[in-house]
């Protein structure tokens, strides 16, 4: 049988069992030597007592770590959001929107925080602008009005 994922050891893993192991050696060995006679307990001790205990603890630095570091990536706004909220200030420091339109925009952008509702925005925004233009065709087929940039962030 395979070992799953979550089986392995990290390599701080490795390297605490590893110097449990030779910790555990060290003393059982070095109490062989001085004649201790109760020196195969530092086996039982060693291997059954701390070396749980060290991965164990361990495992749970690991885990805290990685749950610090999610919630830190979680509140970090990515480039994408960061892209597009400077090209919002910007535009508003250059006076091409006013403060009502950049406050709608940033409400939008807070709105679509993730892809699936980022498609379904911008699905929905294309499909009112085709059809206010489909409204505004005249007989001859061209527009009446064309559709800028600023009519399709609408």
């Amino acid at each position: 049988m395979a070992e799953s994922e979550s089986d392995e050891d990290s390599p701080l893993q490795q390297v605490v069992g590893g110097l449990v192991t030779a910790l555990t050696m060290l003393a059982a060995f070095g109490s062989l030597a001085l004649g201790v006679e109760g020196w195969w307990i530092f086996f039982i001790v060693g291997f059954a007592g701390v070396m749980p205990l060290a991965i164990g603890l361990t495992k749970l630095y690991e885990a805290r770590q990685e749950s610090e570091s999610a919630s830190v990536a979680a509140s970090v706004p990515t480039d994408a959001d960061e892209d597009a909220l400077a090209t919002l200030r910007r535009r508003y420091a250059e006076g091409a929107i006013d403060e009502v339109e950049f406050e709608r925009r940033v409400e939008r952008l807070l709105e679509t925080e993730s892809v699936a509702d980022a498609r379904e925005y911008v699905d929905r925004v294309t499909a009112e602008v085709d059809e206010a233009a489909a409204r505004d065709t005249d007989a001859s087929g061209e527009s009446a009005e064309p559709i800028t940039e600023t009519d399709r962030d609408r």
